[in-house]
């Protein structure tokens, strides 16, 4: 009943807001280290070595989340339950990697399908997963940077102005008009940043982690098992992690594919999900591309009248207010 109770609440958490894989709020997921860490583990039970011995010997690796699970294997407490038990020790953009282990060794482990072959197959989809990220983000970089130099325009406006010998900064803060100035220059600039964020926010990839589940069924399937019971070891190990590595569409076609054909769905499989990351790569460099023109957006009508409102204007002011003084 217990045990009951426990995953119904892990379903529901899944349900109201599981976290959509990859999304990170602090920093990049840095991928190719969980990689590494996963191909090791498959090398070492390539090896022979058990389960938890492999976790002993990667205790010295440079992962906060090495150490604390290799101690509770030790203990005797499962592999994924450890794992996911110790997520919150890793950076939250890393994390998701981590849970996606976690699923992918409860899969093979309910299967009862060879772990070195699995993990060595999950660690290629974690570097392919990399290779993408990085692309994703050299792709974004120009755009973001074009953000922020112009985002800094009507700054710079204003300290060229006191340069040039007028007191703009009196202008803006002493007089009537240039308080209107700087009240219409300030919303301005706030809409902007807004804006810009916004379009920088909507350019980046909802899913860092394409091809998920397709991968995981793959694992389930290699242990010989019915794909009805491979696809349910996949959603129990989906909903302990709270993962959402989106919908079942692609996963669905090619077990059908699979039946009407009469072949192993294993390799159809691995070939939806590398075709899902090579698709989820493209949109993203194409999002990234759009973004440099959507970005003209509130450069034109935000960042330029602001550059104007609180540059040209107050310059002007102080203009002809010292040229009033002087007669």
């Amino acid at each position: 009943m217990r045990r009951q109770s426990l995953r119904a609440r892990r379903s529901g958490r899944s349900a109201r807001g599981a976290p959509r894989l990859g999304r990170s709020s602090r920093g990049e997921p840095r991928l190719d280290a969980v990689a590494s860490i996963v191909q090791r583990l498959s090398v070492l039970l390539a090896a022979g070595v058990t389960p938890a011995s492999a976790w002993q010997y990667l205790d010295g690796a440079a992962a906060p989340l090495v150490a604390p699970v290799a101690a509770l294997v030790r203990d005797g407490t499962p592999v994924a339950a450890a794992v996911l038990a110790n997520a919150e020790r890793v950076p939250q953009g890393e994390r998701p990697a981590w849970l996606a282990l976690a699923a992918a060794w409860q899969v093979a482990t309910e299967a009862g399908a060879p772990l070195a072959p699995s993990l060595r197959s999950f660690a290629e989809s974690l570097r392919s997963l990399a290779d993408a990220q990085r692309e994703i983000t050299v792709a974004l970089a120009a755009p973001v940077a074009t953000a922020r130099l112009v985002t800094a325009l009507p700054a710079v406006g204003i300290v060229f102005g006191m340069l040039l010998g007028f007191n703009t900064m009196a202008v803006l803060f002493a007089t009537v008009p240039g308080g209107v100035c700087l009240l219409v220059g300030v919303a301005l600039m706030a809409v902007a940043r807004g804006w810009n964020r916004r379009l920088v926010a909507a350019a980046q990839p909802a899913d860092l982690a394409p091809g998920l589940r397709c991968e995981l069924t793959a694992i389930a399937v290699s242990g010989g098992g019915a794909l009805d019971r491979a696809v349910e070891s996949v959603e129990r190990a989906l909903a302990a992690g709270g993962l959402d590595p989106g919908d079942g569409i692609g996963v669905e076609s090619v077990l059908a594919l699979s039946r009407r054909a009469g072949v192993p769905a294993g390799e159809l499989l691995r070939s939806e999900a590398e075709e899902q990351r090579r698709r989820a790569r493209a949109e993203a460099a194409a999002r990234a591309s759009v973004l440099g023109v959507r970005l003209m957006l509130p450069l034109g009508l935000c960042i330029l009248p602001a550059f104007m409102v609180l540059c040209v204007a107050p310059l002007l002011i102080a203009v002809v207010t010292s040229t009033v003084s002087g007669m």
